[in-house]
């Protein structure tokens, strides 16, 4: 952006005064215009839809916590036969912070599902513990239901902390902003105090920027989310 107004201000040096009658400098300044309110409205619905993602987003960490413990309070409440599948709850937990709380390269080092995982593991000792009295059929049902609930949200995580903002739709947008930023140049001249406005107006916009990119990415940089909820859901099993 702040490239953009060293061009405009060159540009005013350069083109012959008849490039910058009064004609060209309402035209100028009427699309300047629309290029502004566009790209209000853009950084407006792309605060709005990263603000809801990033939420949302928080708010399924927050569930999978929830049925974490729930789920091994069910298992507890089973008895002492539930025991090994609690430790595996445990182990298959830490895994889930690092696919998507890890690196990229801890992320894809595995498969997500599928036989040998410690889900498929997981959902094998939930199946095969014994359902001889209703309210056992009862607790492994309800156990079932959880970690079903639970190994969707985790799919949907994973895959959610591997997107990002689109690059053209970054691009244009930084795009727009440059030209805005030459048309501010072109016809005025830019003193000490003209040029500190620059300055503050570019990074109040990077600014708006950096919160986009922030919450598309929720799961890593400065604003990323906690996994101390998940952390926190499961204490160590004292067997």
């Amino acid at each position: 952006m702040l490239l953009g107004a060293v061009i405009g201000a060159l540009l005013r040096r350069l083109l012959p005064d008849h490039h910058l009658d009064d004609h060209a400098r309402d035209i100028i300044r009427l699309g300047a215009g629309l290029v502004g309110t566009i790209a209000a409205l853009v950084l407006g619905l792309l605060i709005n839809s990263a603000n809801s993602s990033y939420e949302a987003q928080r708010g399924e960490i927050r569930q999978i916590a929830a049925n974490l413990i729930l789920l091994d309070a069910v298992l507890d409440q089973y008895g002492p036969e539930a025991n090994p599948t609690r430790v595996l709850l445990r182990e298959a937990v830490g895994q889930m912070i690092e696919r998507i709380w890890g690196d990229p390269a801890s992320r894809n080092s595995a498969g997500l599902y599928g036989s040998g995982t410690l889900a498929s593991k997981l959902y094998a000792g939930l199946h095969a513990l014994p359902t001889g009295t209703p309210v056992k059929s009862a607790l492994v049902a309800e156990a079932l239901q959880l970690a079903v609930s639970t190994s969707r949200a985790r799919l949907a995580l994973f895959e959610q902390s591997r997107s990002g903002l689109p690059v053209p739709t970054l691009i244009v947008l930084i795009f727009w902003l440059t030209v805005l930023f030459a048309s501010y140049c072109l016809f005025s001249p830019v003193n000490p105090t003209s040029a500190v406005a620059l300055v503050l107006v570019a990074l109040s916009a990077s600014a708006a920027l950096f919160l986009i990119i922030e919450m598309v990415q929720p799961f890593s940089g400065l604003m990323h989310i906690s996994s101390l909820p998940i952390r926190a859901a499961l204490p160590p099993f004292a067997p």
